[in-house]
């Protein structure tokens, strides 16, 4: 069973993950907001590999997630997935971040919509059904309260993520069902990497690059 170690840094968590085949063997996370990633990532890389009793030449892949989400957070986490990559010539595994919210939530009817706060009114979401499969492309949404109104009108919607913390005053329908305490997590990252890695589903080490979905704005303090 492949063995392999698991980045997440697209929001405030700071988590890392690993795993032999789909068995998790040990988690390693920080949700503060203090944005701890360049602090504490590679102390918790090194620490999970210990207590998993492992050696770096012992990993099989890295997995990380993709994005989208807070710019700096990753270019991070790829800098180090893709540095890890080179170094023990050992294939890159990415994982969609807003899939990787999608699968923390269970055994729900309606629809699934992870969502990641973009600053003002915008986040960045996907929509997925009850069974994770995506059934609305991922985009940057400026909500207002026509967003999603397609779904609500079919059932249940179920806004997962700091993203839907924002929601609460502008989407009323009683349809929708906010969870806010869901974050992106190296756990179900390292669970999907299980599966890509037996489907050979690795990423070009030279050309990776994060989905950022929009282009990072330097943005100036008020004088």
């Amino acid at each position: 069973m492949a063995r392999i170690i698991s980045l997440e840094t697209a929001s405030t968590n700071c988590s890392v993950s690993v795993y032999q085949g789909s068995e998790l063997l040990v988690l390693k996370e920080d949700p503060s907001p203090a944005y701890t990633h360049g602090e504490l990532l590679h102390v918790f890389m090194d620490e999970a590999l210990r207590e998993a009793g492992l050696q770096w030449a012992d990993l099989d892949a890295v997995a990380v997630s993709k994005g989208p989400g807070s710019y700096t957070g990753l270019r991070i986490g790829v800098a180090a997935a893709k540095g890890l990559c080179f170094a023990l010539g050992i294939p890159l595994i990415a994982v969609e971040t807003l899939k990787s919210m999608a699968y923390q939530f269970k055994d729900a009817e309606g629809v699934l919509i992870p969502m990641l706060d973009a600053r003002r009114m915008e986040a960045y979401v996907a929509v997925f059904d009850a069974d994770h499969n995506p059934i609305g492309p991922t985009r940057a949404e400026i909500i207002s309260a026509d967003s999603f109104s397609k779904w609500t009108a079919q059932g249940p919607v179920h806004l997962l993520g700091s993203g839907a913390e924002k929601c609460r005053e502008v989407l009323t329908h009683p349809n929708f069902n906010f969870h806010t305490d869901i974050l992106p997590g190296s756990k179900e990252v390292g669970l999907l990497a299980a599966d890509r890695f037996e489907k050979g589903m690795f990423e070009d080490l030279a050309y990776f690059e994060p989905f950022y979905l929009k282009d990072f704005i330097l943005q100036k303090k008020k004088q």
